[in-house]
């Protein structure tokens, strides 16, 4: 029985964690929120992680409040680095791997071209360079590590671009998007899908997974678009629907038109060949996930 330890299982990627490891028998599962496991506290995290003995970890929890994160740094620095580290060396000290997830804001974003794995590394606000701490501190920590990086995440559980555009087209009969920003919108259930998948791999007595897999890989949804052309799509479905009964005008705006206290990058878009080529994961496939946005409502 392979038993995995999911921490922020309240949020995006971690409900659909739950949601998704329930049909699976030959994974016995805990999953804890903050106020069940502070991540922050390195005691805690010990006893958790001793008192469980999980084979995988798989760390959910962030501070993914972009623009608090400037004012909230020793927060963002807590939850994203030392929560990360204190995983990590738990993981170590029971010979778990960590599956960790982190973000396309370790990028600066002005790179023609899509990020790969190996790209130079520079963010430009708190959140990122938190996150980017957090990397470092896990691989430094576990030999056995995974980070994932992801972009534009949404899903049915939390606060996400797709739930805003649905409240907004209800509201007003015109929208200025921002359409100089151009990424993958990344579906929650495929990012937990896919740890899954690669937690899977990791522990199958029966394919001797190979330890040089460990390390960074890039998982996000194609095609790549702009806010602005993600927002036409929703709602278009939305009206195929019959969840909108109308949709806003959208205007394309610049994203100096719409300032906010953390810097976005104009380039999220994410290369996910290697991921493709060791788990044999595609990308996730953003427009199929708003199928069903009833369920968004």
């Amino acid at each position: 029985m392979v038993k995995v330890l999911i921490t922020g299982s309240n949020g995006q990627v971690g409900s659909c964690l739950v949601k998704q490891l329930q049909s699976c028998p030959e994974i016995e599962f805990l999953a804890v929120d903050r106020h069940e496991l502070d991540i922050t506290s390195e005691q805690d995290v010990i006893k958790t992680v001793n008192d469980f003995l999980p084979n995988i970890i798989i760390n959910a929890a962030a501070h993914t409040a972009v623009d608090k994160a400037e004012d909230e740094v020793e927060l963002s620095y807590a939850i994203n680095r030392d929560g990360p580290k204190y995983l990590a060396q738990a993981a170590d000290q029971v010979g778990a791997a960590i599956l960790h997830i982190s973000t396309d804001y370790v990028f600066a974003g002005d790179k023609e071209g899509l990020y790969s794995e190996s790209d130079l590394v520079n963010p430009q606000g708190v959140y990122g360079k938190s996150k980017l701490a957090g990397e470092i501190a896990v691989l430094d920590a576990c030999s056995r590590a995974i980070i994932l990086r992801t972009a534009w995440v949404f899903g049915e559980n939390g606060n996400n671009f797709v739930k805003t555009m649905l409240r907004l087209a209800q509201e007003r009969d015109s929208l200025g998007i921002v359409a100089d920003q151009f990424g993958g919108p990344t579906y929650a259930g495929d990012i937990a899908a896919t740890l899954i998948q690669i937690a899977k791999s990791i522990t199958d007595s029966k394919n001797t997974f190979n330890t040089n897999n460990y390390g960074v890989y890039h998982f996000s949804g194609m095609p790549h678009v702009s806010w602005r052309e993600f927002a036409q799509v929703i709602f278009d479905k939305a009206i195929e629907q019959k969840v909108l009964v109308k949709s806003p005008d959208t205007k394309g705006i610049k994203t100096e038109e719409y300032p906010t206290p953390a810097k976005r990058p104009a380039n999220s878009k994410l290369n996910t060949n290697k991921i493709t080529t060791v788990f044999n994961i595609p990308a996730s496939n953003w427009q199929s996930a708003l199928d069903h946005l009833s369920d968004y409502a």
